[in-house]
Order: C-alpha cells, then sequence, then structure tokens
C-alpha cells in the first residue's frame, strides 16, 4: 500500500492488516489522507511461538532429514542421533507477546531460560520467573538461542559476525521473527566452521530465496517458508477479527486496534489531531534519545487544551514511545496496557495555565540508564514544536532526516560542522541552535536533505568542538 497506490484510492477509508506487520503499508501516507490504518495484533502470537518450539524440536531432533532420507529408501539411524533440549539453556532474544510465550513453553520443556530485552526492565523479567541477562551473557551460556525481536534499524543484521565469536561451540540458532537480523553469510560462515551446529530458519533477508542461496545448501540448516503465523486457526482469528473491526467502524464509526488514530469520533478526532501529532513527535524523539529499558513516564499539560479529554494524546505519547521496542504490535488503544505490563509506571497532570505559550506538552521520561525531559507546543494551530530538551531551550521542527548536536559553545564550532558536512556534498536545509541555561552548551539540530551515512557522523563526533552526535528521524 504505497503512497501512489493511496493518492488513487480517492475513496478508500480504512485499510485493514489480517495479522500484525504493517510493513507494507506507507502509514504517515495514510494518515495524510485520513485513512484509518488497523491489525490484529495478538491473533497469531502463541501459533508464531509454537513454531519456533517445533523449529528448535525439529533442529535437535534431525526430523527433516530423518524424513528425507527414509522416503529416499535409506535407514540413517547412526548418523541422524541427536541430542534431548532437558536442561539445556535457552537463550531468548526479545521478551514480547511471541518471545515470552517462548520462554514458557520451553519451560515446560525443563529447559533453563535465559532472557535478552533491553527494553523490558530486569525487575519485570524475573517477576515472570526467568533470568534477565546481557547480550553478551546470553552469547556465551546459551546452548539454543532463539530470536524473537522486530525488525528495525537497530537490529537490522546484529546477530553477525563479532555476535558469532561470542557465542558458545555448537550453540543452534532459530529465526522466526524477521528476515535480516540475522546476517546470512555471517551465520553461512559459523556453520561451515563449525562454531554454529545448526540453524533453523522461517524468514530470510528476501523472501523468497534464490535456489542457490547458500544456507540452502548446508544439511544442518532446516528452513520453512514464513511459515510463523500460518495456522488454520490463526488465519481464522485474525481474519475474522480484521473483518469485525472493519465493519464496526464502517457502520458504527468505532475504531479498533488502530495504529493511526485513537478510538474516537470524526469530530473530537479533528480537534484532537494537532495534539495528537505533537504528542508523537514529543514521544519518538524521546523514544530516540533515551537508552535502557523505559521505568517511568511524566506526561504534564499546560494552558488550555479546550476541554478536551487528553487521554487519547497520552496514548499518542506511549505508542511513539513504546514502537521502536514492540513496533506493529502497539496502537492506540493497547499501549496503555502494554506500558503497564512491563511494569512501566504512567503519570498524567493538567494545569490550566502556561507560562510560555498557548499550551505545552512536557514527556519526562525515566529509564534503567537515565532521565530526559522535552517539551513541544504549536505555532499557530497546527504546526508541532519542540522547545524544550532537558535544560536547553529552542524551536526545532520535528521533520525529515534531523542531526542533534551537544557542542562546546565557542566561535568557529558551527563553521567546523558546516565544512565537514560540506566535504560530503551534504546540504543543511534548516538549522536551529539552542543554549542551556548557563550559556556554556548549545545543542545544534541540523535538518538536511538526505540522510547523513555513518561514517560522517563518525567524522563530526571526532571534531573538537562536539560533545555528542545523535541521528534523528520524523
Amino acid at each position: 500500500m504505497t503512497e501512489d497506490l493511496l493518492s488513487a484510492a480517492t475513496r478508500l477509508k480504512v485499510i485493514g492488516r489480517a495479522g500484525i506487520g504493517l510493513d507494507n503499508v506507507d502509514i504517515p501516507a495514510a494518515t495524510k489522507r485520513g485513512i484509518v490504518v488497523m491489525n490484529t495484533p495478538g491473533g497469531n502470537v502463541i501459533t508464531t511461538a509454537e513454531h519456533a518450539i517445533a523449529m528448535m524440536l525439529s533442529l535437535t531432533r534431525n526430523i527433516p532429514a530423518g524424513t528425507a532420507t527414509m522416503k529416499a529408501g535409506l535407514w540413517e539411524k547412526k548418523n541422524l542421533q541427536g541430542h534431548e533440549v532437558y536442561n539445556k539453556v535457552l537463550g531468548v532474544v526479545g521478551f514480547g507477546k511471541i518471545g515470552s510465550i517462548v520462554a514458557d513453553r520451553a519451560r515446560g520443556l525443563k529447559m533453563q531460560v535465559i532472557i535478552y530485552d533491553p527494553y523490558v526492565t530486569p525487575e519485570q523479567i524475573q517477576k515472570a520467573g526467568f533470568d534477565a541477562v546481557t547480550l553478551d551473557e546470553l552469547f556465551a551460556r546459551a546452548d539454543y538461542i532463539t530470536i524473537h525481536v522486530p525488525k528495525l534499524k537497530d537490529t537490522m543484521g546484529f546477530i553477525n559476525q563479532d555476535a558469532f565469536t561470542k557465542m558458545k561451540d555448537g550453540v543452534m540458532l532459530i529465526n522466526c521473527a524477521r528476515g535480516g537480523i540475522v546476517d546470512e553469510d555471517a551465520l553461512y560462515a559459523a556453520i561451515t566452521s563449525g562454531k554454529v551446529a545448526g540453524a533453523a530458519l522461517d524468514v530470510f533477508a528476501v523472501e523468497p530465496p534464490a535456489k542457490e542461496h547458500p544456507l540452502l545448501t548446508l544439511d544442518r540448516v532446516i528452513c520453512t517458508p514464513h511459515l510463523g503465523a500460518s495456522t488454520a486457526e490463526a488465519q481464522a482469528n485474525v481474519a475474522s477479527a480484521i473483518a469485525e473491526q472493519i465493519i464496526d467502524h464502517l457502520q458504527n464509526g468505532t475504531i479498533m486496534n488502530a495504529v493511526n488514530v485513537p478510538s474516537v469520533t470524526g469530530e473530537l478526532l479533528t480537534k484532537l489531531r494537532p495534539y495528537l501529532n505533537l504528542a508523537e513527535k514529543i514521544g519518538s524523539l524521546q523514544a530516540q534519545l533515551n537508552k535502557g529499558a523505559l521505568k517511568e513516564v511524566v506526561i504534564d499539560y499546560r494552558g488550555d487544551f479546550q476541554g478536551l479529554d487528553v487521554n487519547p494524546v497520552t496514548m499518542a505519547t506511549l505508542r511513539a514511545l513504546l514502537s521502536p521496542e514492540v513496533k506493529d504490535d502497539v496502537n492506540f488503544i493497547n499501549a496503555g496496557v502494554i506500558a503497564k505490563e512491563r511494569g512501566i509506571k504512567v503519570t498524567e497532570t493538567a494545569y490550566s495555565d502556561s507560562e510560555e505559550y498557548l499550551i505545552m506538552i512536557t514527556v519526562k521520561v525515566v529509564t534503567t540508564e537515565m532521565s530526559t525531559t522535552v517539551a513541544g507546543t504549536l505555532f499557530g494551530k497546527n504546526d508541532p514544536r519542540i522547545v524544550r530538551i532537558n535544560t536547553f531551550r529552542l524551536e526545532m521542527v520535528p521533520k525529515g532526516h534531523l542531526a542533534l548536536i551537544y557542542n562546546h559553545d565557542r566561535p568557529g564550532s558551527i563553521g567546523e560542522i558546516g565544512t565537514t558536512l560540506g566535504i560530503h556534498q551534504i546540504n543543511i536545509g534548516k538549522m536551529q541552535v539552542g543554549q542551556d541555561k548557563e550559556g556554556e552548551r548549545n545543542i545544534i539540530f541540523l535538518c538536511t536533505d538526505t540522510p547523513i551515512p555513518d561514517p560522517v557522523y563518525e567524522e563530526l563526533r571526532q571534531l573538537k568542538s562536539v560533545r555528542t552526535v545523535i541521528p534523528l528521524e520524523f
């Protein structure tokens, strides 16, 4: 569902996804045209989790090879000796809905389960009865590693050559999440070297993979054609759910499991939309600035919100904050529930007065590693602006490719940054500068026409006047 297709679909009111993933829907383009985008989170999580367990057991006991050799008229009993999963260590990467179910099922198999998820507090993992570990510790201890994280910029290719080097010899890898999370070239090298004893793959970087794909030539790789969600029960559940949601929306105006609008009437949505847009920008910025698992979110509303119920605005903030962690699983309906499940304390305060602007939304986020405060307002009726980041005051337009630079306030520092970008033919479209309260440090937002490549970011970080550089996308 591309922008070109949506621009031609002039009567389109709603897009329904029978499932979770929305990688093939241009959500900003749909939102711009007032098209509701719905999915059915939770409809196939059990099915996908069971598939991961089935793949692990099939790999361990050589079931595909045993079937193939018997059908070829052979009796390869000695050559197909397997292992027990009993008392083995299963490392689960990602403790969302699917990862938590896999962990529970593995516990039933009497496996030792360890969990890595930087977005879930260790307390929440321990409360569920599992051990929270670092990624390096998981690599070092796990006999099996199963992947259950969304496909994001930070997760693409993160199971790479360096990761395999840190893993235990003879480890087995299961990926029923998304293609591209595992570096396939590095996996091939790790299997052929003997470092990895085998892999079970339901997903590939390019689907379907080419017939000559190197991994398909290896006996120690078993694979399925993206069957994680493909059971009769799951397909019936999500098909019925999305049909009911669309009917309810078209007949009664009810919006359920929408990822781009809250469940409110059309009239109220028109009034709320500028505040929702501002809240999403603040939440998205906070998600990109913060590191560690979310512990607390404090949202402060100040000014004249026309007597509107701001709960949808709070949900918009939470959805933007949680999206990098759980991606398409979170929407305006379940954002609060997911936050509660993860042990995140959410607090709202509201005051009718605002000292500087007609309205202001301030969001303080506390994680296991840091605390950050971001405030935003509206210029005119609809234009969101970020006006505060911690102690820095500024007026930043949250749009496009941005670089956030903390630098020492001294002559020539901004010119130094501009020169570095100019050498690489990167044009600065807009720039906003703010100072902290003491006036000793600057914060610079650069909006560039094209994304800044990682090597150029490294050059910027080496400049003497630069303290920190953070890439941002809106």
